[in-house]
């Protein structure tokens, strides 16, 4: 039989028909995984009919096959390895991230909160305010009273209750700038 040059011995249907079902097996072996295990046979019987047109004795096909599959399959093993690593980095840096923030929390005790400073300087800027909004202040933060409750107390409105309590939070932010991250969940 004569082959002419650059004459394509075999037809892809013909490898497909030929190498598909043993290299599929090969390949799943390896990667675990038949979708992926499929495109890489594919991709490599694609590949091994492209390499063939040039090719005039066919008889190293088995060879070339194997060696595109095992080469599609180790890239793509080392390409799972480098996102696995990288996954695992992440996961790792999450996990410090989250021991820090149970860290901090296990860390946090409310009496150095409130400490006595922080009395004193929540004292000492309340007995500075003049006393409607001292008084108002108290009533609504201490007493837990509605705004609604100290302006009928007071007989003032609702409003003027809210400006006395923004007021008063104004000063105690600026007394408390250096405590104002934690401290401002328990006075807002």
């Amino acid at each position: 039989m004569n082959i002419v040059k650059n004459q394509i011995p075999y037809s892809l249907h013909t490898l497909y028909i030929k190498y598909y079902k043993k290299a599929l097996l090969f390949t799943k072996s390896f990667v675990h995984d038949e979708i992926i295990a499929e495109d890489i046979v594919s991709e490599s019987l694609i590949k091994c009919w492209e390499n063939l047109k040039g090719m005039d004795d066919p008889d190293h096909i088995d060879a070339l096959v194997l060696t595109i599959l095992k080469n599609k399959s180790l890239d793509y093993l080392k390409h799972e390895t480098i996102k696995n690593e990288t996954i695992n980095q992440l996961m790792d840096l999450e996990k410090r991230e989250l021991e820090l923030r149970i860290y901090s929390l296990e860390a946090c005790d409310p009496n150095e909160v409130f400490s006595n400073e922080i009395k004193q300087i929540i004292a000492q800027t309340l007995a500075e305010l003049p006393p409607k909004t001292r008084q108002i202040f108290i009533m609504s933060r201490f007493q837990n009273k509605s705004n609604k409750r100290i302006a009928s107390e007071l007989n003032t409105t609702i409003k003027g209750v809210e400006y006395h309590i923004t007021r008063s939070l104004k000063y105690l932010r600026i007394s408390l700038k250096d405590y104002l991250p934690i401290i401002q969940l328990f006075l807002s």
